[in-house]
């Protein structure tokens, strides 16, 4: 029989185990996440000059910030990048898990489609937007192709360096952040609802949007969160593909702190950061992602 110290012992360390358990893990989170984002919100209330960062209160660069044109400018252009992303991610993510998830039968043909789709993060995403132009360019393959066939009478600017690029290439890019959870939370669907809906006359466009995308919201929201963050925080697929016709935050943030202008770069990181978790809080308030655990 145990002493009663050697129980308590062990029942006070049960209740401390949990805790043990998250302390690395949060360790890290609050040494790598939590000091840098107080430093950039302390870095972001002290003055500046053209030489020098001078620690003093100062509420200037929130005001210069908050009345700015440009900055709202440049804030709403991110916003529309992200929201273009966000819906062609979203419809061409939808449609390649439906055919993974309910048309490719053999698991290791569904695994060699998730292989192909993850070949291209083999390089990294400055190779892969730089392959870009000689498709895109005014010399490029794609308007070479269209003035042969005589489509077109002249090559089309807009390929590249553009508005269109910059999306194109994000599309590119992210695609597969909204496929993966898509996949995973089609997976979780009870096949025998699919057959109820075929049972009951449904075809197959009903079955896709009335009865596997509503079941499929956790997805959606997995992968917007993914979206959301990679495309408000980006600068060099703007700076890349942009060719200086486009604009965004994280682009307007870098060009601050080449500069030396830190505390005006850090009221602007504030400001993407606050957007950012605001998009984030009303897509976690709407959709439990817990469900998808």
């Amino acid at each position: 029989m145990q002493a009663p110290s050697s129980i308590s012992l062990h029942s006070r360390f049960d209740r401390l185990l949990p805790y043990l358990q998250i302390a690395p893990l949060a360790l890290v989170l609050f040494v790598f996440l939590l000091i840098p984002l107080g430093l950039i919100v302390v870095v972001s209330f002290w003055d500046y000059d053209s030489f020098r960062v001078i620690p003093a209160f100062v509420t200037f660069n929130y005001a210069e910030m908050l009345s700015s044109p440009t900055i709202w400018r440049t804030m709403w252009s991110t916003v529309q990048f992200t929201l273009l992303t966000l819906t062609i991610t979203g419809a061409i993510g939808f449609l390649v898990a439906y055919y993974i998830a309910f048309y490719v039968r053999s698991p290791m043909m569904k695994t060699i489609f998730f292989m192909a789709c993850t070949i291209p993060f083999l390089t990294s995403n400055i190779i892969r937007m730089i392959s870009w132009v000689p498709f895109l360019g005014r010399n490029g393959l794609i308007n070479s192709m269209l003035m042969d066939i005589g489509l077109i009478a002249e090559p089309l600017d807009f390929l590249l360096y553009s508005r269109f690029a910059v999306v194109l290439v994000y599309v590119y890019l992210f695609t597969l952040f909204m496929v993966t959870p898509l996949f995973n939370a089609m997976a979780r669907i009870d096949r025998s609802v699919i057959e109820a809906a075929v049972d009951a006359g449904a075809s197959p466009l009903q079955i896709m949007f009335r009865v596997v995308a509503p079941l499929t919201k956790t997805g959606f929201a997995i992968g917007a969160v993914f979206i959301i963050t990679l495309v408000m925080g980006d600068f060099v697929t703007v700076r890349l593909m942009g060719g200086g016709q486009s604009a965004s935050t994280g682009l307007l943030i870098t060009n601050q702190i080449s500069l030396l202008q830190y505390p005006a770069a850090c009221a602007n990181a504030v400001l993407l950061l606050v957007v950012v978790m605001i998009a984030i809080g009303g897509i976690l308030r709407n959709v439990d992602i817990r469900r998808a655990i």
